[in-house]
């Protein structure tokens, strides 16, 4: 490593660059490579396969997982001091170079060179990218690994397109875990890119069943948009777990740990997944202070970083019902308003009792059914979303491929995405998940327990939130006809926006003088 002292420049001014994002980019430019001149490393030149910026948890864990098998890695951070730490201790004796300044560290880099940032979304990785783009050369790759929102990612590839600089978003999914024995990997951007970075990212991925949970998966924002559906999913995963748990508490009376024992022998089963073990672990931790169960001493307020919401957003954009995922976001929105629900909770009455608790061991199995419908419907959500983004953006989503990236690494791996791959694979026509005989039979078997469940939550007042959206969903996109000529009629009546009529071709607007004082002048036509 070079001389602390030497760098004290460049450190500066990566300081000011990632705090005050009004700092003349061009200035930026001149003066990194000015400082370029100065800071040479001759003795590790070009030896690194890639190099990655950021040494928070996934970045250091990442790195790791590059070295362990086999590539060597150049590693940089704003603080310079992490380097030096992180190379003294986790990376000591591993092909892992660092660098206390960035033309150091662009000089420990391979040909074509790959700098992979794994720092915090939004100004930072423009940062990041106006002190690289001065030190690369056409045909170098910049990958942003952070849970970036992909317009941005579309904005950034267009703009260093024009520098000959090749820009890939690349959402990674699998928390610290994941990052350091196998994430699930979801690049996309520029297509000239993935040749380069093939191996490397197959080779760190996640295996399941010898494939790598990574592929290409499309151009420009692609591979962020489909990391940002993962987390959509995640939400109303996580959601839908929470409220499993609160029927069997607040209906069956069931303390954690014994909650904890059945989400461990539904693991074995259809529920297998990350999620539902995870959970069946967290039930049976208890505080070492109070002795009470862990989730009892939580608090129950929880945060988000903001992809749900994405998702949810784009939903609405592109014309996707993904009302599960976003009230998913929303449950955790209204668990945030802690204080007015404990007010609330002293003038707000709910139902009185409703009678004996149900048989335990019958109505466990129907909570485990409408669990698993609950959750056959977010993914269907899930995967219509991203049929219609893709017309919307021009890509060409393989969802065979991307329910493969998902089967091993990331947080929603679930043991039944291999039935969804098996749905996709060899078929371009499934226009809904639900469509496919598997699910379509799992749907059928599951729905009466499902319905029971969700009964039982209203009249005893749990609140299910995923759960009652989700059988929503189902209902309405297995309804011939549903009640939205009610609210095309009232958008004809106030506002002449027409309609179309059951007995005419589809396309064809219809107004309707409803008072007679309206006249025929009408509004424009409507989007769903």
């Amino acid at each position: 490593m070079t001389d602390p002292k030497s760098n004290t420049k460049t450190a500066d001014l990566l300081v000011s660059v990632t705090s005050d994002q009004n700092t003349d980019a061009q200035a930026v430019r001149s003066e990194a490579v000015a400082t370029q001149q100065l800071i040479v490393s001759p003795v590790a030149e070009g030896a690194a396969d890639i190099g990655v910026i950021g040494l928070a948890v996934m970045g250091e864990n990442l790195i790791l997982n590059m070295a362990s098998k086999g590539f060597t890695v150049a590693a940089f951070n704003r603080t310079t001091s992490k380097v030096d730490d992180f190379i003294a201790g986790r990376a000591k004796g591993l092909t892992i170079l660092g660098a206390d300044d960035l033309p150091t560290f662009v000089s420990l880099l391979k040909s074509p060179r790959k700098v992979m940032l794994m720092v915090k979304a939004g100004p930072a990785v423009d940062a990041f990218i106006d002190m690289l783009a001065p030190l690369l050369d056409r045909g170098d790759i910049i990958i942003d690994g952070g849970n970036t929102h992909f317009p941005d990612t579309v904005r950034r590839e267009k703009a260093l397109a024009e520098q000959g600089i090749l820009f890939v978003g690349a959402g990674v999914s699998g928390g610290e875990e994941g990052a350091l024995t196998g994430p699930s990997i979801m690049p996309g951007g520029n297509p000239e890119a993935w040749p380069t970075l093939q191996p490397i990212f197959q080779g760190i991925a996640a295996q399941v069943d010898g494939e790598p949970c990574c592929d290409w998966v499309g151009q420009g924002g692609a591979g962020h948009f489909d990391k940002m559906v993962h987390n959509g999913i995640e939400y109303a995963d996580m959601q839908m777990i929470a409220e499993a748990y609160s029927l069997l508490s607040g209906v069956l009376g069931l303390s954690a740990p014994e909650i904890g024992a059945i989400f461990e022998d539904w693991n074995r089963g259809e529920l297998d997944s990350y999620l539902i073990e995870i959970t069946a672990e967290i039930l049976k931790k208890t505080d070492d202070e109070t002795g009470q169960p862990m989730v009892d001493v939580i608090l129950d307020t929880a945060g988000q970083k903001g992809t749900g919401k994405w998702t949810s957003v784009t939903a609405l954009d592109v014309g996707a019902p993904a009302n599960t995922i976003a009230e998913a976001v929303f449950a955790r929105i209204l668990s945030s308003l802690k204080d007015q629900r404990v007010a609330a909770s002293k003038v707000l009455r709910g139902p009185d009792a409703m009678g004996e608790k149900p048989d335990q061991d019958a109505f466990v199995e129907q909570v485990r059914q409408a669990l698993y419908a609950s959750k056959i419907c977010s993914y269907a959500q899930g995967f219509q979303m991203m049929e219609l983004a893709a017309a919307e953006y021009g890509w060409k989503l393989d969802f065979g491929s991307i329910a493969q990236m998902w089967r091993g690494g990331c947080i929603i791996r679930a043991a039944f995405l291999d039935k969804i791959k098996a749905a996709f694979d060899g078929t371009t026509e499934l226009s809904n998940l639900l469509l496919n005989p598997y699910f379509t039979e799992a749907i059928g078997t599951s729905q009466t327990a499902w319905r029971q469940v969700v009964a039982a939550a209203a009249l005893r007042g749990v609140w299910t939130p995923a759960f009652s959206s989700a059988l929503a969903y189902y209902d309405g996109y297995r309804s011939e006809r549903l009640s939205a000529n009610i609210l095309q009629a009232q958008r004809d009546y106030f506002g002449a926006h027409t309609y179309e009529r059951v007995d005419k071709p589809r396309g064809e607007f219809f107004h309707t003088n409803w008072t007679g004082r309206g006249g025929s002048t009408a509004s424009s036509t409507y989007n769903a």
